[in-house]
């Protein structure tokens, strides 16, 4: 997974075949800090990730926003920034439609037939104040997978109580970005 940040990024940028380039000259990568937005410029990142070549497909990219407000008290927002297959984010930031699962619990095996193998977005904080303070990470959520628990239950033959989770997403998580703006 990469990620930059800045105010510049082009609708097509993260398409480019030139990523790395273009995220280093128009902002920073992840970890980096930003300070003081140019006028009438929003905050963008420019996101690629790709799956692991022995693990599974991609449901999801996400950014997570922390910023405090006027009266000291801290928020977090979640926005998906890109989606697998034909479903699609809401107005609200939001895919309301989940990626579904194949998980085979008998066998404890999955098919890798939904999600991408990539996701690639430009995302623009539809939310961005300059004068705010904030930083902002990315994480890369993988298709339903089988949990330990279901190895486990069809290693030994036994079955689980239902309140024993079976199947999980995996995560992977960026550094995040902070922007300051002057004071």
């Amino acid at each position: 997974m990469r990620t930059f940040g800045g105010f510049d990024f082009a609708s097509d940028d993260a398409y480019s075949n030139n990523f790395a380039r273009i995220g280093y000259q128009k902002g920073v990568p992840m970890g980096g800090d930003l300070s003081t937005a140019p006028r009438g410029k929003k905050f963008s990142m420019m996101i690629a990730a790709s799956k692991d070549p022995d693990g599974a497909n991609l449901d999801r990219i996400q950014v997570i926003k922390g910023w405090v407000d006027s009266k000291g008290k801290q928020h977090e927002r979640i926005y998906d920034a890109a989606v697998s297959g034909d479903r699609k984010v809401g107005k609200d930031g939001r895919c309301k439609t989940p990626v579904g699962s194949t998980v085979d619990l008998k066998t404890a095996t999955y098919r890798n037939t939904i999600g991408d193998a990539v996701l690639t977005s430009t995302w623009v904080d539809p939310d961005f104040d300059p004068s705010v303070q904030s930083f902002y990470y990315v994480r890369v959520m993988e298709i339903p997978t089988p949990r330990w628990t279901a190895f486990d239950a069809v290693r030994y033959g036994i079955e689980m109580p239902e309140e024993v989770t079976m199947l999980l997403q995996e995560r992977a998580y960026t550094s995040p970005i902070w922007y300051t703006p002057d004071q």
